[in-house]
């Protein structure tokens, strides 16, 4: 067996194991991954105050109480109202389907059905078990999501745990990457270090990029529906802002809720649910047209479909982990796949024989 054929196996056995590690322990990741994901967003921070003179020790210290600080101020002003919102959305759930169904069967008359040529009893019942279907499957997921002790038990490590993961990893963050460094096989140190930049610049621009979006969006539907008027404007413009990091979904997801709630609740009047609609028409524009050009460009390299397909895939196997990794793997394997690409070209199998 020659060395890079060895090489390319033990790598491929270490990868293996790592991914069957974390599937395994996936159960316990939640608070390591989410510290490990703040120290490393707050790291140029640290890096900003060390060159200002500030030792690593207290700039970590710093930046940890700060961060603390700021997160109690927004839970303390928002929590008890969106807490409230969501509980109330939840009790009340089963009756918004249900009103939806009744004013979807007024709307489908025997007219209109008999124009598409078909049976308007028929479309009423099939839409009554959709939306019946839809609703109770939202309903018990939310139920299950507040009243589960696996989602307290995670809120309290991430709480507890993750800011202490955060702070050692800050105050030690160049230590562990010069070690990091050391431990690279020496014939392809300058290649993997070049990936690595590669996949820490696309991940850091997107990731950076897409909350500035995300909360840019969240402040616009969270106040445009608090003006029009639309029941838990505020959780629902949140939602849509936190959803944001992946393209279009967080228009949907926000869309989709603000018209069943605005459709409902001020009916027969249809001036605020187009009003809702315009909101979401005008933040879809403002997203594709100014955000996403000045905050991320066109060089953040992470295609939509294969963002979607990441989180899919990761949020499968791994849970609410896999959300917090999906985007710097979905960066990292295309980065590698393009560098696999272009080693290919360079290849004797792509090149063929030369004359």
């Amino acid at each position: 067996m020659n060395p890079r054929t060895r090489t390319a196996l033990f790598w491929g056995g270490a990868l293996l194991a790592f991914l069957v590690v974390l599937f395994v322990l996936r159960s316990i990741l939640l608070p390591f991954v989410a510290g490990m994901a703040l120290a490393y967003a707050l790291n140029p921070v640290a890096d900003w105050l060390e060159a200002h003179r500030i030792s690593r020790l207290w700039a970590a210290i710093m930046i940890l109480l700060v961060f603390i600080v700021v997160v109690l101020l927004v839970l303390l002003a928002l929590g008890p109202v969106l807490v409230g919102q969501l509980i109330d959305l939840v009790d009340r759930a089963p009756a918004y389907i249900e009103q939806l169904q009744d004013l979807l069967g007024l709307a489908i008359n025997t007219e209109v059905a008999a124009f598409l040529g078909l049976d308007a009893d028929s479309i009423r019942d099939s839409v009554r078990s959709m939306l019946g279907s839809g609703g109770q499957v939202l309903s018990t997921f939310l139920q299950s999501l507040l009243s589960g002790g696996r989602f307290v038990g995670n809120v309290l490590s991430i709480l507890i745990i993750t800011p202490f993961v955060a702070f050692y990893l800050l105050r030690d963050w160049h230590r562990v990457v010069t070690w990091v460094d050391d431990l690279l096989p020496k014939d392809y140190a300058d290649d993997i270090r070049r990936l690595a930049r590669e996949i820490d610049e696309n991940t850091a621009r997107f990731v950076r990029g897409q909350l500035l979006v995300g909360f840019i969006l969240g402040v616009f539907y969270a106040v445009g529906l608090l003006i029009i008027g639309v029941n838990y404007g505020l959780l629902i413009g949140l939602i849509a802002g936190l959803v944001s990091f992946v393209p279009y979904l967080g228009f949907a997801v926000g869309f989709g809720l603000s018209m069943v709630v605005a459709v409902v609740q001020f009916w027969p009047d249809w001036v605020m649910p187009l009003a809702a609609l315009g909101l979401f028409m005008v933040g879809q524009l403002l997203e594709s047209y100014v955000l996403y050009p000045r905050l991320l460009g066109a060089s953040v390299g992470l295609h939509p479909v294969w963002l979607f397909f990441s989180l899919f895939a990761f949020g499968l196997l791994f849970g609410f982990v896999g959300l917090l990794i999906a985007i710097p793997a979905a960066a990292a394997v295309g980065v590698l796949f393009n560098f696999a690409v272009e080693r290919y070209r360079d290849s004797a199998m792509y090149r063929g024989h030369e004359p």
